[in-house]
């Protein structure tokens, strides 16, 4: 990690990794966390392996959908790791996305209380690192990945 230009984000996850992994690939799961609420998240495409595609909309009122995210899976592996970014786009086209370019590296590992959640998301320069952080990268993402917490220990219990 490089302090320059990535922002880190990490959290114990009081679930399997089975579980924290089904929160992410089950769309119907990942829908429940993907956006902080209240607002309210759909799935358009979770093709979860390599160039597959990572596409959601968003709503204030449970209504009106707007484009979200449109992105590519660069890296999958099993239970352990997810890539993913913005840069190039679910059709594989190369992409401007608003409000930042970045690059997001999730692992997770075995913890004694669950699963060690990590978050790496990578930035091409220092600007794009500090309006990602200005813009409320700690307490947006924060917050959905308490959400994520949530729904995988709730997936755990079952």
């Amino acid at each position: 990690m490089n302090p320059d230009l990535d922002l880190l984000l990490q959290r114990v996850i009081r679930a399997p990794r089975a579980a924290v992994w089904s929160a992410w690939t089950d769309p119907s799961l990942f829908e429940q966390w993907w956006v902080p609420a209240p607002t309210v998240c759909r799935v358009d495409r979770l093709d979860v392996r390599p160039g597959g595609a990572l596409v959601t909309r968003m709503s204030e009122d449970g209504v009106g959908f707007v484009p979200h995210l449109d992105a590519s899976f660069l890296v999958v592996d099993e239970l352990e790791r997810i890539v993913y970014t913005n840069a190039i786009d679910s059709a594989w086209r190369p992409a401007s996305p608003a409000p930042v370019l970045m690059t997001a590296e999730v692992t997770l590992s075995d913890h004694p209380d669950g699963t060690d959640y990590r978050m790496i998301v990578r930035h091409g320069d220092p600007a794009a690192r500090a309006r990602h952080e200005e813009l409320g990268f700690f307490d947006g993402v924060g917050s959905v990945v308490k959400q994520l917490a949530v729904v995988a220990e709730s997936q755990a219990v079952r």
